[in-house]
């Protein structure tokens, strides 16, 4: 992963909990890293020995630290430091959702060792959508989850999301049935 995203997490750690339970988050995670460079990729175990560090001291679930990162992830990391792509991925939740097969593509303009997951719609409703999530990497589904949270909260469109299949059930990817 790159940089931006431990940088993410530091930021939603330290602006909700302040510099001191970062620290401690880092030195319980047992990595080398005292700050991340945003363009700089980075060993995928690093984020997961973070996230597993802040469930930790935080006291919640893995799934629950990655679907907050999630959602901070779309209203705050991407909204600040990327808004105008945001803004061209859609003007409402169905637009964007509708166009993530192809976000993915301009992301790759600006970081171009990324390994970016494949997103793909079906079931496309005026009230709903089936979002396909397939990825090389395991056990993000639920920080997709919170992107996807996040998204409805970005465009102030209160979103139910339902998990249809599951990697962890044998399927060969998640779809997540999101509706609002």
């Amino acid at each position: 992963m790159y940089g931006i995203v431990n940088k993410a997490i530091q930021d939603l750690v330290t602006e909700n909990f302040g510099a001191q339970k970062w620290e401690d988050i880092l030195e319980r995670s047992g990595i080398e890293e005292d700050f991340f460079i945003s363009s700089e990729a980075y060993d995928d175990d690093i984020t997961f020995k973070l996230a597993v560090a802040v469930s930790e001291e935080m006291n919640m679930t893995v799934s629950q630290v990655l679907i907050a990162f999630g959602e901070w992830w779309v209203v705050r990391t991407t909204k600040e430091k990327y808004g105008g792509l945001m803004e061209s991925g859609g003007t409402n939740l169905r637009e964007f959702l509708m166009n993530l097969p192809l976000f993915h593509n301009r992301v790759m303009l600006i970081y171009p060792k990324l390994t970016p997951p494949e997103f793909k719609v079906s079931h496309i409703s005026e009230n709903s959508i089936n979002l396909h999530y397939f990825s090389k990497r395991e056990g993000l589904q639920e920080f997709v989850r919170g992107l996807i949270q996040g998204l409805g909260i970005m465009f102030n469109t209160p979103t139910t999301i339902e998990l249809l299949q599951t990697r962890d059930l044998g399927d060969s990817h998640e779809v997540f049935k999101v509706s609002w």
